[in-house]
């Protein structure tokens, strides 16, 4: 794994997301390595670096890091520029060069190397499009921020959002080194679709995000619920910035009676949420929740709200909802809708007033929430857990073995035949 940033050094779901994939190949017997930048980290989070934990067995994580702030800065500064990992590209070759590996997996590589690290290593190489970074330089198609993105305006864009310009974006880099990698591909269609839209020469294949399989998290011990409160609540879970929507949320929560909002996250817009909200006692900011407690959240919420204004690649929130049988009430936007409509498992709303609606509904009928509820979390067991979802990254990996790497792609038929007259394979 080839990424910009991984836990603790993280800052969304997309890592939360590489950590979970690694993790489920090592649980299976395979030997996983990650690479990633602990420099631009620093940069984006001003803050004392995190601790970080033990790593389970068949799981080594390598961490670049100049040594210094100055360094660090320069580091990143340059792979932005050049689109290439001048500072850590050695570290990079000797790492996938003592790992050997048989596929190599690119994540956000944006600050990690840019589009000179996806030429390293000889082995199948997939790129997976977390975000829209591979057609939008500042990640999100979000233009000049304030709107959707609906035709490239790059140069304004960058400058507004106080990035220095990417000169080799104008260069055919991109293009050139994109021919090393085998498959690129997106975690929902339409992220897929968007960037074919903005002119992507490569087609997107499509693997979702997954959680781990519901056995086993079955077995993890119910937590307290918290904070402790009777009252019935709405709920949001994200990081607090404008692209994620909320503020279109917190009005339809003024007055005293009613479902409260228990929002989950904290983010640069978080101090313009909190004077939103200023004069409406049903809405709770609750700040960062452990795993464990968010479950319990998802699970006694009367539906989870999904409002982001921006142009998301997935939607992993809406799994876990799905996972403790909680309905969604999601922007009709970007990949929530084929989630919903695919599950059937939440309300899509495009407006304040049908945000409005859904809200009195699933507020005030206790059978469609069950009804809603037990769809999605059938349709979290039939397509997005992580038995199901390994076995497309296995289906791809064995196609491109067949015409890339023969002996492994026989060990890979072998290894993904059935058993049969009682033997294991």
């Amino acid at each position: 794994m080839v990424t910009t940033f991984y836990p603790p050094f993280h800052f969304g779901g997309d890592a939360i997301f590489i950590r979970r994939l690694s993790e489920a190949l090592a649980r299976r017997g395979h030997e996983v390595t990650v690479v990633h930048d602990a420099d631009a980290w620093r940069i984006l989070a001003g803050r004392p670096d995190p601790e970080a934990g033990p790593e389970p067995r068949g799981l080594t994580r390598i961490q670049l890091d100049s040594g210094s702030k100055w360094k660090g800065q320069l580091s990143c500064l340059l792979t932005q520029q050049t689109g290439r990992p001048v500072m850590h590209g050695a570290r990079i070759r000797d790492a996938l060069s003592h790992a050997a590996p048989d596929v190599i997996f690119f994540h956000n590589v944006s600050l990690v190397g840019g589009p000179g690290v996806l030429g390293f290593g000889d082995a199948i190489k997939l790129y997976m499009a977390h975000e829209h970074w591979l057609v939008c330089p500042t990640h999100v198609l979000w233009r000049h921020g304030r709107e959707r993105c609906d035709g490239p305006e790059c140069l304004r864009c960058v400058l507004h959002h106080r990035r220095p310009p990417q000169l080799w974006r104008s260069t055919g880099l991109l293009e050139r080194e994109a021919r090393h990698v085998d498959v690129f591909y997106s975690p929902s269609r339409f992220s897929a679709d968007m960037h074919r839209r903005f002119g992507f020469s490569r087609e997107l294949e499509v693997i979702p995000y997954f959680l781990p399989d519901l056995e086993a998290e079955a077995e993890r011990p119910e937590p307290v619920r918290d904070p402790p409160s009777d009252a019935p609540y709405f709920l949001f879970v994200g990081r607090l910035e404008k692209i994620k929507g909320l503020q279109d949320v917190i009005p339809r929560f003024a007055g005293g009676e009613g479902a409260e909002l228990w929002v989950v996250g904290t983010g640069d817009y978080e101090a313009e949420l909190r004077a939103l909200a200023t004069g409406h006692p049903r809405v709770r900011f609750l700040g960062l929740r452990s795993p464990e407690q968010l479950r319990s959240l998802y699970k006694d919420a009367l539906a989870v709200i999904v409002p982001s204004v921006c142009y998301e690649t997935f939607g992993i929130i809406l799994l876990e909802a799905f996972r403790e049988e909680t309905p969604v009430i999601a922007r009709r936007l970007g990949p929530f809708t084929e989630i919903v409509q695919t599950s059937g498992g939440g309300l899509l709303f495009e407006n304040e007033a049908e945000l409005g609606e859904a809200i009195e509904r699933l507020g005030g009928d206790a059978t469609l929430r069950e009804k809603l509820g037990r769809a999605g979390h059938l349709a979290l067991r039939e397509r997005w857990t992580e038995s199901v979802v390994l076995e497309q990254y296995f289906d791809l990996i064995t196609r491109v073995a067949e015409r890339k790497n023969p002996s492994l792609h026989r060990a890979l038929v072998r290894e993904r035949q059935p058993a049969t007259g009682g033997e294991a394979t």
